[in-house]
Protein backbone atom coordinates (compact mmCIF):
# COMPACT_ATOMS: atom_id res chain seq x y z
CA UNK A 1 0.00 0.00 0.00
CA UNK A 2 1.67 3.17 -1.03
CA UNK A 3 1.41 6.07 1.24
CA UNK A 4 -1.36 8.09 -0.41
CA UNK A 5 -3.85 5.05 -0.80
CA UNK A 6 -2.74 5.11 3.39
CA UNK A 7 -3.67 8.77 4.06
CA UNK A 8 -6.96 7.90 1.64
CA UNK A 9 -8.14 5.20 4.09
CA UNK A 10 -7.56 7.22 7.05
CA UNK A 11 -8.96 10.29 6.19
CA UNK A 12 -12.53 8.13 4.87
CA UNK A 13 -12.55 5.62 7.90
CA UNK A 14 -14.32 8.29 9.70
CA UNK A 15 -16.72 8.53 7.42
CA UNK A 16 -17.41 4.62 6.76
CA UNK A 17 -18.10 4.56 10.72
CA UNK A 18 -20.60 7.20 10.54
CA UNK A 19 -22.01 5.57 8.04
CA UNK A 20 -22.64 2.69 9.86
CA UNK A 21 -26.31 1.65 10.25
CA UNK A 22 -27.08 1.94 13.73
CA UNK A 23 -25.46 5.81 13.17
CA UNK A 24 -26.94 6.42 10.31
CA UNK A 25 -30.28 5.74 11.77
CA UNK A 26 -29.52 7.88 14.72
CA UNK A 27 -28.68 10.43 12.10
CA UNK A 28 -32.13 10.25 10.42
CA UNK A 29 -34.24 10.43 13.12
CA UNK A 30 -35.64 13.79 14.29
CA UNK A 31 -35.32 15.11 17.82
CA UNK A 32 -38.42 14.25 18.75
CA UNK A 33 -38.27 10.93 17.35
CA UNK A 34 -35.08 10.32 19.59
CA UNK A 35 -37.03 11.58 22.75
CA UNK A 36 -39.94 9.69 22.13
CA UNK A 37 -37.64 6.83 22.00
CA UNK A 38 -35.14 7.26 24.37
CA UNK A 39 -36.15 10.60 26.62
CA UNK A 40 -37.93 10.67 30.11
CA UNK A 41 -41.27 10.64 28.89
CA UNK A 42 -41.29 7.09 27.55
CA UNK A 43 -43.21 5.37 30.38
CA UNK A 44 -46.41 7.49 29.76
CA UNK A 45 -49.28 5.30 29.00
CA UNK A 46 -51.77 5.93 25.89
CA UNK A 47 -54.89 6.38 27.84
CA UNK A 48 -58.12 7.83 25.79
CA UNK A 49 -60.06 7.56 29.11
CA UNK A 50 -57.71 8.95 31.87
CA UNK A 51 -60.09 10.13 34.29
CA UNK A 52 -61.88 6.75 35.03
CA UNK A 53 -60.03 5.36 37.43
CA UNK A 54 -57.97 7.40 37.73
CA UNK A 55 -56.41 6.72 40.94
CA UNK A 56 -55.99 2.89 40.07
CA UNK A 57 -53.95 4.08 36.89
CA UNK A 58 -51.90 7.82 38.04
CA UNK A 59 -51.61 6.45 41.78
CA UNK A 60 -48.40 8.65 42.35
CA UNK A 61 -46.91 11.68 41.17
CA UNK A 62 -44.27 10.59 38.23
CA UNK A 63 -41.68 13.33 39.64
CA UNK A 64 -41.79 13.68 43.36
CA UNK A 65 -43.51 10.47 43.97
CA UNK A 66 -46.29 11.68 46.36
CA UNK A 67 -50.01 9.83 46.53
CA UNK A 68 -51.74 11.80 44.66
CA UNK A 69 -55.40 10.56 46.36
CA UNK A 70 -53.74 12.24 49.04
CA UNK A 71 -53.55 15.58 47.30
CA UNK A 72 -56.51 15.70 45.28
CA UNK A 73 -56.88 19.52 45.83
CA UNK A 74 -53.96 20.12 43.85
CA UNK A 75 -53.17 17.43 41.89
CA UNK A 76 -53.13 17.45 38.33
CA UNK A 77 -53.97 14.95 35.49
CA UNK A 78 -53.08 15.77 31.55
CA UNK A 79 -53.76 14.25 28.41
CA UNK A 80 -51.33 14.84 24.88
CA UNK A 81 -52.45 14.83 21.93
CA UNK A 82 -50.97 11.35 21.49
CA UNK A 83 -53.40 10.15 24.46
CA UNK A 84 -50.32 9.89 26.50
CA UNK A 85 -51.19 10.87 30.09
CA UNK A 86 -49.75 11.50 33.57
CA UNK A 87 -50.65 11.91 36.73
CA UNK A 88 -49.08 14.86 39.08
CA UNK A 89 -49.79 16.32 42.49
CA UNK A 90 -49.74 19.88 41.94
CA UNK A 91 -49.14 22.58 38.84
CA UNK A 92 -45.46 22.33 39.84
CA UNK A 93 -44.82 18.79 38.98
CA UNK A 94 -47.07 19.58 36.06
CA UNK A 95 -45.18 22.06 35.09
CA UNK A 96 -42.29 19.79 34.54
CA UNK A 97 -44.02 17.15 32.43
CA UNK A 98 -44.82 20.33 30.06
CA UNK A 99 -41.38 21.27 30.40
CA UNK A 100 -40.11 17.73 29.46
CA UNK A 101 -42.88 16.84 26.25
CA UNK A 102 -42.25 19.30 24.02
CA UNK A 103 -43.14 18.15 21.50
CA UNK A 104 -46.49 16.60 22.86
CA UNK A 105 -49.55 19.16 22.56
CA UNK A 106 -51.90 19.44 25.91
CA UNK A 107 -55.43 18.09 24.71
CA UNK A 108 -56.83 18.19 28.05
CA UNK A 109 -55.39 18.93 31.72
CA UNK A 110 -57.76 19.01 34.61
CA UNK A 111 -57.48 19.74 38.30
CA UNK A 112 -58.79 19.18 41.48
CA UNK A 113 -61.51 21.41 42.83
CA UNK A 114 -60.54 22.43 46.29
CA UNK A 115 -63.95 24.33 46.52
CA UNK A 116 -65.20 21.00 46.86
CA UNK A 117 -66.92 20.11 49.82
CA UNK A 118 -66.48 15.96 49.05
CA UNK A 119 -63.73 14.31 51.16
CA UNK A 120 -61.62 13.63 47.45
CA UNK A 121 -61.95 16.75 45.37
CA UNK A 122 -63.76 16.19 41.64
CA UNK A 123 -61.86 17.56 39.14
CA UNK A 124 -62.43 20.02 36.82
CA UNK A 125 -61.23 21.81 33.24
CA UNK A 126 -58.01 23.74 34.41
CA UNK A 127 -58.95 26.10 31.32
CA UNK A 128 -61.99 26.82 33.39
CA UNK A 129 -60.30 27.04 36.77
CA UNK A 130 -59.70 29.94 38.63
CA UNK A 131 -56.70 29.74 40.47
CA UNK A 132 -55.99 31.57 44.12
CA UNK A 133 -52.17 32.11 44.05
CA UNK A 134 -51.11 33.02 48.30
CA UNK A 135 -47.62 33.24 48.58
CA UNK A 136 -48.24 33.72 52.10
CA UNK A 137 -49.07 29.88 52.35
CA UNK A 138 -46.99 26.98 50.98
CA UNK A 139 -48.35 24.70 48.28
CA UNK A 140 -48.01 21.51 47.18
CA UNK A 141 -44.24 20.98 46.09
CA UNK A 142 -44.20 24.69 46.08
CA UNK A 143 -43.28 28.19 48.15
CA UNK A 144 -46.40 29.45 46.68
CA UNK A 145 -50.02 28.01 47.07
CA UNK A 146 -51.53 27.77 43.74
CA UNK A 147 -55.16 26.40 44.62
CA UNK A 148 -58.15 25.85 41.89
CA UNK A 149 -61.45 26.70 41.95
CA UNK A 150 -64.65 26.14 40.15
CA UNK A 151 -66.30 28.53 41.39
CA UNK A 152 -64.75 32.56 41.04
CA UNK A 153 -65.91 33.31 44.20
CA UNK A 154 -64.84 30.56 46.62
CA UNK A 155 -61.59 31.61 44.72
CA UNK A 156 -62.02 35.17 45.75
CA UNK A 157 -63.30 34.74 49.38
CA UNK A 158 -60.17 32.15 49.47
CA UNK A 159 -58.13 35.61 50.86
CA UNK A 160 -55.14 34.90 48.22
CA UNK A 161 -53.59 37.96 47.31
CA UNK A 162 -54.86 37.25 43.33
CA UNK A 163 -56.84 34.97 41.41
CA UNK A 164 -55.86 33.67 37.85
CA UNK A 165 -56.45 31.64 34.95
CA UNK A 166 -54.70 28.04 34.41
CA UNK A 167 -52.01 30.26 31.94
CA UNK A 168 -50.54 32.97 34.21
CA UNK A 169 -50.55 30.10 37.56
CA UNK A 170 -48.67 27.94 34.95
CA UNK A 171 -46.03 30.74 34.39
CA UNK A 172 -45.56 31.90 37.97
CA UNK A 173 -44.70 27.84 38.78
CA UNK A 174 -42.48 28.52 36.34
CA UNK A 175 -41.12 31.40 37.82
CA UNK A 176 -41.18 29.88 41.20
CA UNK A 177 -39.61 26.99 40.17
CA UNK A 178 -36.19 27.37 41.86
CA UNK A 179 -37.24 28.48 45.40
CA UNK A 180 -39.67 25.66 45.38
CA UNK A 181 -36.96 23.66 44.41
CA UNK A 182 -34.68 24.72 47.23
CA UNK A 183 -37.59 24.35 49.61
CA UNK A 184 -38.58 20.72 48.36
CA UNK A 185 -34.79 19.45 48.76
CA UNK A 186 -34.85 21.22 52.03
CA UNK A 187 -37.54 19.34 53.53
CA UNK A 188 -36.79 15.83 51.90
CA UNK A 189 -33.05 16.17 53.83
CA UNK A 190 -34.71 17.15 56.67
CA UNK A 191 -37.51 13.94 56.63
CA UNK A 192 -34.46 11.19 55.52
CA UNK A 193 -31.99 12.20 58.34
CA UNK A 194 -35.53 12.15 60.83
CA UNK A 195 -36.26 8.70 59.37
CA UNK A 196 -32.44 7.93 59.78
CA UNK A 197 -32.22 8.72 63.36
CA UNK A 198 -35.77 7.27 63.83
CA UNK A 199 -34.18 3.39 62.58
CA UNK A 200 -30.77 4.37 64.38
CA UNK A 201 -32.79 4.82 67.88
CA UNK A 202 -34.79 1.27 67.42
CA UNK A 203 -32.02 -0.49 66.05
CA UNK A 204 -30.05 0.72 69.34
CA UNK A 205 -33.42 0.07 71.45
CA UNK A 206 -33.85 -3.32 69.88
CA UNK A 207 -30.06 -3.92 70.47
Amino acid sequence: MNRRTLLTSAALAPVAIALSPLAAFAAMLSPWEWTSKNGVTGHMKKDTNPTDKEFEKYPRCTYCGMVREQWSQTRHLIQYDDESCEGTCSIHCLSLSLGLNMDRVPKRIWVGDAGSDAEIKPLIDASKAHYALDPTKPGTMSATRKWAYADPEKAAASGAARVVGFEEALEVAYADMAKSTLMIRKRRAEKRAHMAKKMEDMKTKGN
